[in-house]
């Protein structure tokens, strides 16, 4: 029988909160994948969802976690997954902002979420969010050596159609004001026939929300790129290969160019 820590959300033998996989040193690079997985603490009783529900693309970033994975073991460099879904908190959220836990999503009711206490969102943070992200900061900061700075790749992916409406991209590049990885990224992908590639498309890397890539890379001026690739190209795990593949080839010239490891 599971036994729970003191103060905390998770039993003794359910998973921490972070997955750190060390594929290799060859690139000070960290690949980061935010919402990796659908689990739930058992504590939360499924957060009150039918199981149907905690498939959905609400739960977690389909295909994201396989491509991460693989796409560091193809650049052999340190990867970090987030081990618990989104819906118990968002990892790629300042935890003040009011989409961190969310009480529905994509016409889906949370009952888990309603009426949260701050202490019942603080017991969340201290359980899943911090950890991960300390996990991290502390495999880019293994990463730096005098002027010498690591870079950060962000994996998530996206629904085929939202709100009714279809999102033709095969995948976006996510960016805002450091182009060193995005604009040779989005240019090698470009290139490859029937391909559609969204510049900051279906989300924006302008946007105010997300956390992971301003919080450790973009506000420090060290080098990054999110990549959005679309669910059902990655859903099976040949896609999911396949784009680690792809996404291998096109940023190991970026990426092996050694004036990319500098503050900007």
């Amino acid at each position: 029988m599971s036994s729970f820590r003191q103060n905390q959300l998770l039993a003794s033998d359910e998973p921490p909160a972070f997955e750190r996989f060390e594929l290799g040193h060859r690139l000070p690079v960290v690949v980061a994948c935010d919402h990796a997985s659908r689990r739930i603490p058992r504590a939360l009783d499924g957060l009150g969802l039918p199981e149907a529900a905690t498939q959905r693309h609400i739960a977690w970033d389909i295909g994201a976690a396989e491509v991460a994975r693989a796409l560091a073991q193809r650049l052999e460099v340190t990867a970090v997954l987030a081990c618990y879904s989104r819906l118990v908190i968002d990892c790629n959220r300042h935890i003040d902002d009011p989409t961190s836990i969310v009480s529905e999503s994509d016409g889906q009711v949370v009952p888990g979420n309603a009426s949260l206490t701050p202490a019942a969102r603080e017991l969340r943070a201290r359980a899943c969010f911090w950890p991960y992200h300390e996990a991290l900061e502390a495999a880019l900061q293994a990463l730096c050596n005098g002027p010498r700075v690591p870079a950060l790749l962000a994996i998530h992916s996206f629904t085929p159609s939202m709100n009714d409406k279809p999102r033709p991209w095969h995948c976006g590049v996510l960016w805002d004001q450091d182009p060193r990885i995005a604009v040779p990224l989005i240019a090698a992908l470009r290139a490859e026939a029937g391909l559609a590639v969204g510049d900051n498309e279906p989300y924006s890397g302008r946007h105010p929300a997300d956390y992971t890539i301003d919080q450790h890379a973009e506000n420090r001026g060290w080098p990054h790129v999110c990549v959005e690739i679309r669910q059902d190209l990655i859903a099976a795990a040949a896609g999911a290969s396949g784009w680690a593949d792809r996404l291998a080839r096109m940023l190991k010239p970026i990426l092996e160019d050694q004036g990319l490891y500098r503050q900007r």
